[in-house]
Protein backbone atom coordinates (compact mmCIF):
# COMPACT_ATOMS: atom_id res chain seq x y z
CA UNK A 1 0.00 0.00 0.00
CA UNK A 2 1.56 3.34 -0.79
CA UNK A 3 -0.02 6.77 0.85
CA UNK A 4 -0.65 9.54 -0.18
CA UNK A 5 -0.07 12.54 1.65
CA UNK A 6 -1.94 16.21 0.33
CA UNK A 7 0.71 19.25 0.45
CA UNK A 8 -1.19 22.25 1.12
CA UNK A 9 0.80 25.09 0.18
CA UNK A 10 -0.79 26.21 -2.33
CA UNK A 11 -4.13 26.43 -0.53
CA UNK A 12 -2.31 28.81 1.38
CA UNK A 13 -0.65 30.64 -1.77
CA UNK A 14 -4.26 31.33 -3.00
CA UNK A 15 -5.26 32.68 0.80
CA UNK A 16 -2.16 34.79 1.15
CA UNK A 17 -2.72 36.23 -2.52
CA UNK A 18 -5.61 38.67 -1.08
CA UNK A 19 -5.22 37.94 2.89
CA UNK A 20 -7.88 36.97 5.53
CA UNK A 21 -8.92 33.85 4.98
CA UNK A 22 -9.99 31.90 2.34
CA UNK A 23 -9.55 29.22 0.96
CA UNK A 24 -8.95 27.92 4.97
CA UNK A 25 -5.93 25.51 5.28
CA UNK A 26 -7.86 23.67 7.70
CA UNK A 27 -10.70 23.05 6.07
CA UNK A 28 -8.78 22.06 2.90
CA UNK A 29 -6.67 19.70 5.36
CA UNK A 30 -10.01 18.41 6.86
CA UNK A 31 -11.21 17.69 3.03
CA UNK A 32 -8.36 15.73 2.12
CA UNK A 33 -8.41 13.70 5.02
CA UNK A 34 -11.69 13.33 4.45
CA UNK A 35 -11.22 12.09 0.79
CA UNK A 36 -9.06 9.61 1.65
CA UNK A 37 -5.58 11.03 1.92
CA UNK A 38 -2.66 9.43 4.74
CA UNK A 39 -1.93 12.72 5.72
CA UNK A 40 -1.30 16.08 5.12
CA UNK A 41 2.18 18.08 4.16
CA UNK A 42 3.35 21.39 4.61
CA UNK A 43 6.49 22.94 4.01
CA UNK A 44 6.43 26.26 5.93
CA UNK A 45 9.62 28.81 4.65
CA UNK A 46 11.14 32.13 6.09
CA UNK A 47 9.44 34.51 4.36
CA UNK A 48 6.11 32.89 4.92
CA UNK A 49 4.83 33.07 1.43
CA UNK A 50 2.29 30.25 1.70
CA UNK A 51 2.16 28.19 4.96
CA UNK A 52 2.71 30.34 7.72
CA UNK A 53 4.01 29.24 10.94
CA UNK A 54 0.67 29.79 12.22
CA UNK A 55 -1.09 27.64 10.00
CA UNK A 56 1.65 25.09 10.51
CA UNK A 57 0.91 25.44 14.31
CA UNK A 58 -2.69 24.95 14.04
CA UNK A 59 -2.51 22.17 11.51
CA UNK A 60 -0.45 20.21 14.30
CA UNK A 61 -3.02 20.99 16.65
CA UNK A 62 -6.17 19.75 14.53
CA UNK A 63 -4.03 16.92 13.21
CA UNK A 64 -2.82 15.78 16.98
CA UNK A 65 -6.62 14.61 17.57
CA UNK A 66 -6.87 12.19 13.81
CA UNK A 67 -5.25 9.28 12.79
CA UNK A 68 -3.61 10.80 9.90
CA UNK A 69 -0.12 11.95 10.26
CA UNK A 70 1.26 15.17 9.78
CA UNK A 71 4.73 15.73 7.79
CA UNK A 72 6.68 19.24 8.18
CA UNK A 73 9.30 19.81 5.45
CA UNK A 74 12.11 22.67 5.27
CA UNK A 75 15.48 23.17 6.02
CA UNK A 76 16.84 22.67 9.50
CA UNK A 77 18.99 25.63 9.10
CA UNK A 78 16.86 27.65 8.14
CA UNK A 79 17.01 30.45 11.42
CA UNK A 80 14.17 33.24 12.50
CA UNK A 81 13.00 35.68 10.24
CA UNK A 82 10.49 38.52 10.88
CA UNK A 83 7.72 36.47 12.81
CA UNK A 84 9.21 32.96 11.67
CA UNK A 85 10.74 31.45 14.61
CA UNK A 86 13.20 28.99 12.78
CA UNK A 87 12.45 26.04 10.89
CA UNK A 88 13.69 23.64 14.05
CA UNK A 89 12.02 26.07 16.65
CA UNK A 90 8.73 25.62 15.15
CA UNK A 91 8.97 21.61 14.60
CA UNK A 92 9.68 21.51 17.80
CA UNK A 93 6.67 22.67 19.02
CA UNK A 94 4.87 21.06 17.00
CA UNK A 95 6.37 17.48 17.14
CA UNK A 96 4.53 16.08 13.86
CA UNK A 97 4.91 12.45 13.01
CA UNK A 98 7.62 13.15 10.41
CA UNK A 99 9.69 15.81 9.10
CA UNK A 100 10.98 15.79 6.09
CA UNK A 101 14.53 17.83 5.52
CA UNK A 102 15.27 19.69 2.47
CA UNK A 103 18.36 21.84 1.40
CA UNK A 104 15.92 24.76 0.37
CA UNK A 105 17.65 28.38 0.65
CA UNK A 106 15.63 31.20 1.81
CA UNK A 107 14.37 32.30 -1.54
CA UNK A 108 14.25 29.06 -3.45
CA UNK A 109 11.30 29.09 -5.44
CA UNK A 110 10.85 25.36 -5.07
CA UNK A 111 13.04 22.22 -3.97
CA UNK A 112 15.39 21.59 -6.85
CA UNK A 113 17.87 19.54 -5.62
CA UNK A 114 18.96 16.44 -2.73
CA UNK A 115 21.21 16.94 0.15
CA UNK A 116 25.18 17.01 -0.10
CA UNK A 117 25.88 14.72 2.62
CA UNK A 118 29.69 15.05 1.88
CA UNK A 119 29.21 18.90 2.99
CA UNK A 120 26.24 18.97 5.49
CA UNK A 121 26.25 14.94 6.91
CA UNK A 122 27.40 16.13 10.24
CA UNK A 123 25.05 18.82 11.00
CA UNK A 124 22.54 16.76 9.55
CA UNK A 125 23.22 14.40 12.11
CA UNK A 126 22.93 15.96 15.17
CA UNK A 127 19.53 17.46 13.99
CA UNK A 128 18.29 14.29 12.97
CA UNK A 129 18.98 12.72 16.57
CA UNK A 130 17.44 16.01 18.01
CA UNK A 131 14.36 15.09 16.02
CA UNK A 132 13.85 11.38 16.46
CA UNK A 133 14.40 12.07 20.41
CA UNK A 134 11.34 13.65 20.31
CA UNK A 135 9.58 10.80 18.86
CA UNK A 136 9.99 12.33 15.12
CA UNK A 137 10.49 10.34 12.34
CA UNK A 138 12.89 11.71 9.97
CA UNK A 139 13.13 11.96 6.14
CA UNK A 140 15.76 13.30 4.09
CA UNK A 141 15.23 14.47 0.52
CA UNK A 142 18.00 12.75 -1.88
CA UNK A 143 18.82 12.92 -5.56
CA UNK A 144 18.45 9.31 -7.24
CA UNK A 145 22.17 8.38 -7.11
CA UNK A 146 23.41 5.74 -5.14
CA UNK A 147 25.88 8.14 -2.75
CA UNK A 148 22.88 9.85 -1.41
CA UNK A 149 21.59 6.50 -0.07
CA UNK A 150 24.51 6.03 2.17
CA UNK A 151 24.77 9.44 2.88
CA UNK A 152 20.95 9.31 4.79
CA UNK A 153 22.14 6.01 6.27
CA UNK A 154 25.33 7.21 7.79
CA UNK A 155 23.06 10.30 9.20
CA UNK A 156 20.98 8.35 10.84
CA UNK A 157 17.68 9.09 8.81
CA UNK A 158 14.44 6.32 9.00
CA UNK A 159 13.35 7.66 5.53
CA UNK A 160 14.31 9.05 2.31
CA UNK A 161 12.30 11.19 0.18
CA UNK A 162 13.30 10.45 -3.66
CA UNK A 163 13.38 13.88 -5.66
CA UNK A 164 11.42 12.29 -8.93
CA UNK A 165 11.30 15.70 -11.23
CA UNK A 166 13.97 13.67 -13.66
CA UNK A 167 11.47 11.03 -13.56
CA UNK A 168 8.65 13.37 -14.40
CA UNK A 169 10.61 15.08 -17.13
CA UNK A 170 11.65 12.46 -18.78
CA UNK A 171 7.99 10.62 -18.37
CA UNK A 172 6.91 13.79 -20.48
CA UNK A 173 9.13 12.69 -22.84
CA UNK A 174 7.81 9.17 -23.26
CA UNK A 175 11.34 8.27 -21.88
CA UNK A 176 9.50 7.64 -18.37
CA UNK A 177 9.89 3.99 -18.58
CA UNK A 178 13.88 3.92 -18.96
CA UNK A 179 14.35 6.70 -15.88
CA UNK A 180 12.18 4.63 -13.70
CA UNK A 181 14.29 1.75 -13.89
CA UNK A 182 17.05 3.46 -11.82
CA UNK A 183 14.70 4.64 -9.12
CA UNK A 184 13.67 1.10 -8.78
CA UNK A 185 17.58 0.07 -8.78
CA UNK A 186 18.00 2.45 -5.88
CA UNK A 187 14.75 1.69 -4.04
CA UNK A 188 15.81 -1.89 -3.90
CA UNK A 189 19.25 -0.66 -2.13
CA UNK A 190 17.98 1.58 -0.25
CA UNK A 191 15.17 -0.96 1.72
CA UNK A 192 18.57 -3.41 1.83
CA UNK A 193 20.06 -0.41 3.95
CA UNK A 194 16.85 -0.41 5.88
CA UNK A 195 15.59 2.83 4.73
CA UNK A 196 11.76 3.10 4.58
CA UNK A 197 11.15 4.87 0.56
CA UNK A 198 8.96 8.72 0.50
CA UNK A 199 8.73 10.21 -3.22
CA UNK A 200 7.49 13.55 -4.49
CA UNK A 201 7.80 16.46 -6.67
CA UNK A 202 6.49 17.16 -10.15
CA UNK A 203 4.31 13.56 -9.94
CA UNK A 204 0.87 14.01 -11.32
CA UNK A 205 -2.42 12.14 -12.78
CA UNK A 206 -0.01 11.44 -16.18
CA UNK A 207 2.70 10.07 -14.61
CA UNK A 208 2.05 8.50 -10.59
CA UNK A 209 0.56 5.08 -11.81
CA UNK A 210 3.65 4.15 -13.12
CA UNK A 211 5.70 5.64 -10.35
CA UNK A 212 3.05 4.21 -7.39
CA UNK A 213 4.87 0.65 -8.88
CA UNK A 214 8.35 1.28 -6.86
CA UNK A 215 9.40 -1.13 -4.87
CA UNK A 216 9.02 -0.75 -1.01
CA UNK A 217 7.78 2.99 -1.69
CA UNK A 218 5.57 4.08 1.78
CA UNK A 219 4.48 7.58 0.88
CA UNK A 220 4.15 9.59 -1.91
CA UNK A 221 3.61 13.52 -1.26
CA UNK A 222 1.82 15.39 -3.69
CA UNK A 223 0.27 19.45 -3.79
CA UNK A 224 0.77 21.50 -6.79
CA UNK A 225 -0.10 19.37 -9.33
CA UNK A 226 -3.36 18.05 -7.06
CA UNK A 227 -4.14 21.64 -6.08
CA UNK A 228 -4.68 22.31 -9.73
CA UNK A 229 -5.99 19.40 -11.13
CA UNK A 230 -8.72 20.52 -8.35
CA UNK A 231 -9.48 23.82 -10.05
CA UNK A 232 -10.60 21.59 -12.77
CA UNK A 233 -11.58 18.11 -11.34
CA UNK A 234 -13.39 19.68 -7.22
CA UNK A 235 -10.84 19.10 -4.36
CA UNK A 236 -12.88 15.84 -3.53
CA UNK A 237 -12.78 14.51 -6.75
CA UNK A 238 -8.70 15.28 -7.15
CA UNK A 239 -7.56 13.52 -4.11
CA UNK A 240 -9.55 10.54 -4.72
CA UNK A 241 -8.74 10.70 -8.47
CA UNK A 242 -4.31 10.86 -6.92
CA UNK A 243 -5.27 7.81 -4.52
CA UNK A 244 -6.99 5.82 -7.88
CA UNK A 245 -3.54 5.38 -9.22
CA UNK A 246 -1.94 3.91 -6.32
CA UNK A 247 -1.68 0.42 -4.96
CA UNK A 248 -3.87 -0.68 -2.02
Amino acid sequence: MVNLSVNINKVALIRNARGGDRPNVLHFAQLALQAGAAGITVHPRPDQRHITAADAMALGAFLNDQSQEFNIEGNPFEGEMGDFPGFMTLVKKIQPDQCTLVPDSPHQKTSDHGWDFKKDGDRLTSIIQELQALGIRVSVFVDPIEDALHGATACGADCIEFYTESYAVAHAKEKGQECFQNYVNLAKKANDLGLKINAGHDLNLDNLSLFATLPHLKEVSIGQALVSDALELGFDAAVKAYLACLPN
